[in-house]
């Protein structure tokens, strides 16, 4: 990025942090009265010097990213194509999504292709970033991509005057499938069923993936029946029928190494997508060990192929200690294009800076490792070539 490049994106942010924290400011003094109003205004304001932003970078490129994903147009106009991909679909998420995509297109560049999918996350709750991503689903579909949401049912943000008969936030965790499937925080997901319809483009959305893990999420099994889950899935999938939000294709997402999959499955008629999550920890906690590709996926395919769904890896990931990461990504692949043909999507796991199960921080990123770089790069490629014989 050149010093001419550099200084006029350090001038929009400085714009978006100067007009964020001047509005700040004047709620801070204008009371409850003007609150709304004002948030408001805020939220447009940010969302200009976003669009300015993020239009800066791509004018800057001297090819349009969307006119290489121009084969891709199709599956966006016509969501049942979607639903029946006949090519793989390769996706991201990384740490930076929610300022800006352009590490996203880093990324991309690394490895000289464009990605038709990109990966965000978002919790539930009365939170303004809890809200429908509608500022990065739209930037998403602008740059001609379509946009994932992992949906995750964190249920203590809501706030109870909005919300009359929920537990207290204390409370919430037990039984929290239940409680979604009661209909009781039907408001905020009918807000979210109207503004995925709104987009009128194809959204994926992930709901509270891995149930089937007792230690990790609210929304597992040490909380909840296998039977709240289905009845919570189905319930959610119905106020987004209601609403018309036909445009939303669902991924279920069971994590591999707890099984009793059938227990959780909403039904056919419920579900586009087996999404599941492949990453390998290698000997950077004293839980895991240097896993291959066939132990955390293959061991497991026959079981989820019976739902004879497409398959979407959803984190898709090693890390490099305990082994050798590049020729990880190298039989990965190649089983995928012998053994495993089901699989349709791949979204590579980026992050920089992941705790969310271990107190340090691990780091997924390939982008500096030379040697996972040229593989990943050798083995798109091929996939590429390979859709383009058919």
């Amino acid at each position: 990025m050149s010093w001419k490049r550099s200084s006029r994106r350090v001038f929009y942010l400085i714009t978006a942090v100067a007009a964020g924290s001047g509005l700040i400011y004047v709620l801070s003094i204008a009371g409850n009265g003007m609150k709304g109003p004002l948030e408001n205004l805020m939220i447009q304001t940010t969302e200009a010097v976003h669009d300015v932003e993020q239009h800066a970078i791509l004018e800057q490129r001297e090819d349009k990213r969307s006119d290489k994903l121009e084969w891709f147009k199709p599956m966006i106009e016509n969501v049942e194509k979607l639903k029946h991909p006949t090519t793989m679909l390769f996706g991201a998420s990384d740490s930076y999504s929610k300022e800006s995509f352009e590490s996203i297109i880093n990324l991309e560049d690394s490895l000289k292709t464009t990605f038709p999918l990109i990966h965000i996350y978002a919790a539930w709750g009365s939170k303004e970033d809890e809200k429908f991503p509608n500022l990065e689903v739209k930037t998403i579909l602008e740059l001609g991509s379509v946009p994932v949401i992992t949906w995750e049912p964190w249920l203590s943000d809501f706030e109870e005057t909005e919300y009359p008969g929920i537990p207290k936030s204390d409370k919430r965790e037990k039984g929290c499938l239940g409680e979604i499937a009661k209909g009781i925080y039907d408001k905020y997901i009918k807000e979210w069923a109207l503004e995925a319809k709104a987009i009128g483009k194809p959204v994926m959305l992930r709901v509270g993936h891995e149930m089937n893990d007792p230690y990790r999420y609210p929304w597992g099994p040490q909380n909840n029946k296998p039977e709240e889950f289905v009845a919570a899935w189905k319930h959610i999938h119905s106020v987004f029928d209601k609403v018309g939000a036909n445009n939303v294709l669902w991924i279920w997402s069971p994590h591999l190494s707890y099984g009793y999959f059938d227990a959780f499955y909403p039904g056919d008629k419920y579900v586009d997508y087996v999404g599941v999550g492949v990453l390998n920890y290698g000997t950077s906690v004293n839980w895991s060990k240097w896993w291959t590709f066939q132990e955390i996926f293959g061991n497991y395919y026959a079981e989820i192929l019976k739902y004879k769904k497409p398959i979407m890896i959803t984190e898709f990931g090693s890390l490099s200690i305990g082994g050798n990461r590049a020729q990880w990504f190298d039989n990965a692949f190649l089983l995928l294009q012998t053994k495993f043909k089901a699989v349709k999507s791949i979204l590579f796991f980026h992050y920089s800076s992941d705790n969310t199960i271990t107190d340090k921080a691990l780091d997924w990123q390939f982008k500096d490792d030379a040697g996972s770089l040229k593989i990943i790069r050798k083995n798109i490629k091929q996939f590429n070539h390979t859709a383009s014989q058919r």
